[in-house]
């Protein structure tokens, strides 16, 4: 019985022993997928293309650490998403940690009209305050818990919760102010 072994892991196997069409093709597989999750972290068309290319140098420097256990795609976005991180993080942003007892519960049940295009709602996201935008970038759409995005973030689980519970009061506000237009 033969092993089939699909592109993929031919390819990865092949930017292990560093070859360089290998990696060529792993980038040009992957390069737009990244750069649109980099684009969402940080606002700057330049600067998200930077970053997904140190992304793209620690992929290759660690490559033979990739073992397989989630596919190379999601590999990828787990490094490209930190990082972004460290890249906000060296601009020094301040998540603001809060008292629980000053914790309120977001309002859960809102919803967005039909004529509010996702382009609406990802220029609205992109124009939040870093400290939320991040937030709300790990936890609504790469679906990060709060547990990892403290961790990720170096802050506590109740300064995740509330980010997230400002950044969609943020949101829901600016989505509504685009409605009335």
């Amino acid at each position: 019985m033969s092993k089939t072994v699909s592109l993929n892991q031919q390819i990865v196997e092949d930017c292990k022993l560093n070859k360089a069409k290998a990696q060529m093709l792993l980038y040009d597989n992957y390069c737009d997928a990244m750069y649109i999750i980099a684009q969402r972290y940080v606002k700057d068309s330049f600067i998200a293309e930077d970053v997904m290319q140190d992304a793209f140098i620690k992929v290759f420097k660690n490559i033979k650490k990739f073992k397989g256990e989630v596919t190379i795609g999601a590999w990828i976005k787990k490094i490209v998403i930190n990082q972004c991180i460290d890249y906000l993080k060296k601009r020094k942003i301040e998540l603001v940690s809060i008292d629980e007892s000053k914790l309120t519960i977001a309002d859960d049940d809102w919803t967005v009209e039909d004529e509010v295009t996702i382009k609406k709602i990802t220029s609205a996201i992109n124009s939040l305050p870093d400290k939320y935008k991040v937030v709300l970038n790990l936890y609504l759409i790469e679906g990060y818990d709060h547990q990892e995005i403290a961790q990720v973030l170096n802050i506590t689980e109740v300064a995740s919760r509330s980010q997230l519970m400002r950044g969609k009061n943020k949101l829901k506000n600016q989505l509504k102010a685009v409605n009335y237009a």
